[in-house]
C-alpha cells in the first residue's frame, strides 16, 4: 500500500487552505478596540487593561470550547460585563463605607476596633469551612455571582451550589455565635 504525501504548496493549487486564526492572532486583532472601549467606559488606562485581560480570559475559555462564533462581539460583551461588575463592586464598597462611617463612628469611635476584630473572625471562620462551601460563599457573596454562574464556574449543579451555600452560611453563623459568646 503506497501513501501519497501532499505538501501545503500542492494544496494551495486548489484554493486557499482554510484555517482558524490562533488565539494570539485574535488577541492582536481585537485588543486595541477592546482596550479603547474599556478606557472610554472606566476612564482609567490601568483599570481598563485589567478589565480587558479579565475579558480575554473569559473569551479564551469559551473560544477553546468552540462556543464563540463572533470573537469581536463576544469580547465587547465581556468587556462591558467586566466594567459593570467593577462598577457594582465599587458601588457596594462606597455604600458600605458610608454606612459604617455615618452610623458606627458617630456613636462610638472605638467601633473601628470592633469592626476589624469581627472581620478577622469572619475571615478565620470562612477559612475553616470545607473548600466547596467556602468557594460557593465567596463566589456568591463576594464576587456577586448568581447561583447559575457559580455552578458554571465550579463545574457543579445549581442545586449543589444552593446546598453548599446554605450549609456554609449555617456553619459560619454557628462559628460566629460561638465566637461572640466567648
Amino acid at each position: 500500500m503506497s501513501v501519497n504525501l501532499v505538501t501545503v504548496g500542492e494544496l494551495t493549487e486548489f484554493g486557499p487552505v482554510e484555517s482558524e486564526p490562533s488565539f494570539d492572532e485574535l488577541f492582536e486583532t481585537h485588543y486595541r478596540s477592546a482596550l479603547r472601549l474599556a478606557v472610554l467606559l472606566v476612564g482609567d488606562q490601568a483599570s481598563a487593561e485589567d478589565l480587558v485581560a479579565d475579558a480575554y480570559v473569559r473569551v479564551y475559555v469559551q473560544w477553546r470550547r468552540g462556543r464563540v462564533s463572533n470573537v469581536e462581539a463576544y469580547l465587547r460583551r465581556a468587556v462591558v460585563n467586566a466594567v459593570k461588575n467593577a462598577w457594582r463592586r465599587r458601588s457596594v464598597a462606597r455604600r458600605f463605607e458610608r454606612l459604617v462611617t455615618q452610623s458606627t463612628f458617630d456613636a462610638d469611635p472605638r467601633a473601628l476596633d470592633t469592626l476589624v476584630v469581627e472581620r478577622d473572625e469572619l475571615l478565620a471562620a470562612l477559612h475553616s469551612l470545607p473548600p466547596g462551601q467556602r468557594q460557593c460563599i465567596v463566589l456568591r457573596y463576594y464576587e456577586d455571582l448568581s447561583e447559575a454562574q457559580t455552578a458554571a464556574m465550579l463545574g457543579i449543579a445549581v442545586g449543589t451550589v444552593k446546598s453548599q451555600t446554605a450549609k456554609g452560611l449555617a456553619r459560619l453563623a454557628s462559628i460566629m455565635e460561638g465566637g461572640a459568646q466567648r
